[in-house]
């Protein structure tokens, strides 16, 4: 508390936080566009094989792509399979064409590859001809992501996730190391330059590098940003600017769907994402350094002199003038002697308590983000506009944020937690059993979905928060941030199950929620607890002891009570004989 009063000296949350605050939020309406980009980059258009180049046609038709009459898709029927249901088959040709089959309707001619009973079909030697409706150009239908090459397209969302990994382990030691300001500048320019530089990648290769190394920078921000605001402002106003954050995130959920549906090919999609952090790298300059990362660095002079600063932006310069050296030292005197002790991720597991706190949460954070991106990564497959889908799944954040911060001080963390990850897993489990052609029912409750894992996401940042104690809980949350990370590097490859059996990767989603459900419920209570402060304090607060404490005055009372009627019937007695 002590920084803490320093900054109420300074003007508490005057007009320099205000800036400070919004000028560091605006990013987050496209956070959520780098994360969830590859919905519309890597979206595959409907496709099918082009016919064998030579092959003679019938006189008058043009078989090319788009802009296909009626009977020019139905001369396809000569040189592509029918699927069960009419469509062209995606991955197989005829190897020579099938004439006769035009003569059949669609049922007699359905003569797809494998069943061992139609004319011989061979692979999509001469590539694909894609449909130009929903997208104009993607990764998928540039660089051929279908068929035999389809799990490349969910690689290239796993090696991104692999660099906001990445990017949270390195960029988070630099900002200790160098300040939260001068990495969070150069993050915005990296991303600006590298996002940017994806959108003229002339190979996957090329593609998946620029993107990984977007995803570190991606990691520098949000880490950055989020330090940065929370130490410049006062203790009471940080979870208002914790949760007006958040919905600036979900805003720019549904801000992407806009841009998506408004610029249908990718390249152009990647730079309009991409260049707008040019412009927050050019305001980023006049950011103030933390005074608490300055003091705590030792470079206590610089840190004086941005509190002075933000005393005359808040026009508190008299009181701000009054805090010396001396002052501020003393006054920071606590964090600069807890700084000297070197506390390691081996102290999340080396006492029982902790260790059953740190392998709960870790269950949590990785299921949490795994349903989360299973569900975010995969809209097409709901058969709805993919633009308006994203869009939903967008608004549906904001009562789900609502709802669980209401939830949260009625009955508790630990409740809210648990229910959240068992709805989502009901929500994701129901989907299997819904038959495909209900297409409303299945998005409304992949919208469900999508929204109780949003709000387990919203109660687990305060839960971790409050289950840690002080001394480690920096720790505490980056090590749930990583497990957050893997579990959103893990999603996408599990969409590629579906070609075993399309219900798994729903089935893998829906058990981790309802796994990591169970977990939370044998974590402890926080609501109206005291923030521990050392790792004793959890282990007095929540471990055996504690419980050993509570049962023996328990134990304790029913003799007290017999001795206690023994000697009311004494004296009961002694006044009758009287």
């Amino acid at each position: 508390m002590a920084f803490a009063d320093l900054l109420e000296q300074v003007g508490g949350f005057g007009r320099f936080q205000l800036i400070h605050v919004s000028l560091l939020s605006i990013c987050s309406l496209f956070m959520a566009s780098q994360n969830l980009l590859q919905n519309f980059t890597a979206g595959t258009p409907g496709h099918h094989c082009r016919p064998p180049n030579g092959t003679s046609r019938a006189p008058g038709h043009n078989l090319s792509l788009p802009g296909l009459q009626l009977e020019e898709a139905h001369l396809l029927r000569a040189f592509i399979p029918t699927e069960p249901g009419g469509k062209l088959s995606k991955c197989r040709r005829y190897s020579q064409a099938q004439w006769q089959l035009l003569a059949h309707n669609d049922s007699e001619s359905s003569a797809y590859a494998g069943n061992g009973t139609g004319p011989d079909t061979e692979p999509c030697e001469d590539g694909w001809t894609y449909e130009k409706t929903e997208f104009t150009a993607t990764i998928v239908s540039e660089w051929d992501l279908v068929c035999t090459l389809r799990p490349l397209k969910q690689m290239s969302q796993t090696i991104y996730m692999g660099g906001v990994l990445a990017g949270a382990i390195i960029f988070g030691v630099l900002s200790d190391k160098f300040g939260r300001r001068s990495v969070l500048i150069w993050s915005f320019f990296q991303l600006g330059c590298l996002g940017t530089c994806s959108a003229f990648s002339p190979s996957y290769l090329a593609f998946v590098c620029f993107r990984f190394l977007t995803g570190m920078a991606v990691s520098g921000v949000s880490l950055n940003a989020i330090s940065l605001k929370m130490e410049w402002i006062p203790t009471s106003s940080r979870t208002v600017v914790g949760t007006l954050s958040s919905f600036l995130f979900t805003i720019g959920q549904m801000l992407l769907a806009g841009m998506a549906y408004w610029l249908r090919d990718w390249r152009q999609l990647q730079v309009a994402v991409s260049v707008p952090f040019f412009l927050f790298f050019l305001y980023s300059w006049w950011f103030l350094e933390s005074a608490r990362w300055l003091v705590l660095s030792g470079k206590t002079e610089q840190a004086l002199n941005n509190l002075h600063k933000v005393g005359l932006l808040n026009k508190c310069s008299k009181e701000a003038n009054k805090i010396t050296l001396e002052v501020l030292e003393s006054h920071m005197y606590k964090e600069i002697q807890c700084s000297k002790n070197v506390y390691t991720a081996y102290d999340l597991l080396r006492k029982p308590t902790m260790r059953r706190i740190s392998v709960c949460l870790m269950v949590v954070w990785f299921s949490t983000s795994f349903a989360y991106y299973g569900l975010a990564m995969d809209l097409q497959k709901f058969g709805v506009s993919i633009y308006l889908i994203q869009l939903i799944f967008g608004a549906v954040d904001f009562p789900a944020k609502v709802m669980s911060t209401l939830s949260l001080g009625l009955i508790g963390r630990r409740v809210t937690q648990g229910v959240c990850l068992l709805l989502s897993g009901a929500m994701i489990f129901g989907n299997i059993f819904v038959p495909a052609d209900m297409q409303t029912l299945r998005t409304t409750l992949a919208v469900l979905g999508k929204g109780f894992t949003a709000s387990s996401f919203t109660c687990i940042f305060l839960y971790t928060g409050e289950l840690y104690p002080t001394v480690v809980r920096q720790t505490g949350m980056g090590f749930g941030s990583t497990m957050a990370r893997v579990g959103s590097m893990a999603a996408p490859a599990v969409l590629m199950l579906d070609d075993v059996m399309p219900a798994l990767p729903s089935l893998v989603y829906g058990g981790a929620a309802m796994v990591a459900a169970i977990f939370a419920f044998f974590l402890p209570e926080t609501l109206n607890v005291p923030l521990p402060d050392t790792i004793e304090d959890v282990e007095n607060k929540w471990g055996r002891a504690a419980v050993q404490v509570e049962e023996k005055p328990q134990k304790e009372m029913v003799p007290l009570a017999e001795v206690t009627v023994t000697e009311e019937a004494t004296l009961t007695g002694v006044k009758d004989a009287l």
